[in-house]
């Protein structure tokens, strides 16, 4: 089996400079989503991210990454694959692809971001099972983590530490928060603690939301950026206020609300945005990390394992492209035999010379 490289030996490749020539390079990736709303959606959005004075990384190098997950139909991960297994194309034409080893152990610095204004403290009992799915972090003895927790505005509740006990009495002592959801501003906060660790730690962020944003100030074009800029990998564990409700009404947990009946009327509404934007899954597929939604305990503990057993399964790929055109550039990434599989990766770069 083929162990994935490390971010710390992608990183100083990455610093490699071209003589006379250096370029820009801006990651972003394209929603990937069968609903016609969320393409609709997605358009504008592109338009605002393409604007290089808003959303260009500005790094000396000419080296590309494309950090790669594969899974089956079944959702399980493909592991075992080469470099010439994949076929990576930066606008149509194909690549030299490198697929480089992650070494055992790598140091993990994850971030976890949870929600706790609006009715996230609903979620609270079904997210009982996040304080021991982090135990198999601490016990490699490796893994700093760290607590955000936001309504309308980001509170770190526990900077980065070893230490399990101080994680779980975190957890443990959630209280409600406003009536906002701050998600913009959760994930740029997160990112700028990923970026104060050391290079060589695998930046991890694991946000725990509802599907909407609810009071940010940060644009998601720049909190896509941010992602991208510290060569973090995200994880998005959602659930969805309106199926919260319906559930927590047929188990009598939400008399406490105005309405502890189904709004059907609040109902179709909260329906209808969350279709029109959902920023956890917009965020996820635009930097190629992972999204998935929960709604019942089991499924949340379901989900936190695949959290834990995805960390190390990513094929970080890498090219170097022989010079780009500055602007956009549009990659994809697929198997070279063709086989059901699914390949989650970044689908875009912004490449600008010096002026």
């Amino acid at each position: 089996m083929r162990w994935m490289k490390s971010w710390a030996k992608i990183a100083r490749r990455v610093r490699l400079r071209r003589s006379g020539t250096s370029f820009f390079f801006f990651d972003f990736f394209f929603l990937r989503s069968a609903s016609f709303v969320f393409v609709l959606l997605l358009l504008p959005l592109l338009g605002g991210i393409a604007r290089p004075q808003e959303t260009t990384l500005r790094s000396q190098s000419n080296v590309v990454l494309v950090p790669t997950l594969v899974k089956d139909q079944e959702g399980g991960i493909v592991y075992g694959l080469q470099a010439n297994d994949f076929i990576v194309e930066d606008d149509g034409v194909e690549q030299m692809a490198r697929l480089d080893e992650a070494p055992e152990g790598q140091p993990i610095s994850l971030v976890v971001a949870i929600q706790r204004g609006r009715r996230a403290a609903y979620e609270f009992p079904r997210m009982q099972g996040l304080r021991t799915m982090l135990d198999p972090l601490f016990v490699q003895g490796t893994a700093r983590v760290a607590v955000l927790e936001f309504d309308s505005q980001v509170e770190q509740t526990r900077g980065f530490t070893k230490d399990a006990s101080l994680v779980e009495d975190d957890l443990q002592n959630l209280q409600p928060g406003d009536d906002g959801a701050a998600i913009l501003d959760a994930v740029d906060a997160a990112v700028k603690l990923l970026k104060q660790e050391p290079e060589g730690r695998l930046r991890v962020l694991l946000l725990i939301s509802e599907t909407r944003d609810h009071g940010s100030h940060v644009k998601i074009e720049n909190a896509v950026a941010a992602i991208g800029q510290s060569n973090a990998v995200m994880y998005a564990l959602a659930f969805s206020p309106a199926l919260s409700n319906i559930l927590d009404t047929g188990r009598g947990n939400n008399m406490n609300e105005m309405h502890p009946g189904i709004n059907f009327l609040d109902l179709l509404y909260q329906t209808s945005q969350a279709m029109r934007k959902n920023v956890p899954h917009t965020i996820a597929s635009m930097t190629g990390g992972e999204y998935e939604l929960f709604a019942t305990r089991k499924k949340f503990e379901v989900r936190m394992n695949d959290f834990t057993n995805h960390l190390h399964s990513r094929y970080l790929l890498s090219f170097a492209p022989k010079d780009p055109h500055a602007g956009l550039h549009q990659i994809r990434v697929r198997l070279r035999t063709p086989s059901g599989d699914v390949v989650l990766a970044r689908s875009s770069y912004w490449a600008e010379g010096i002026k």
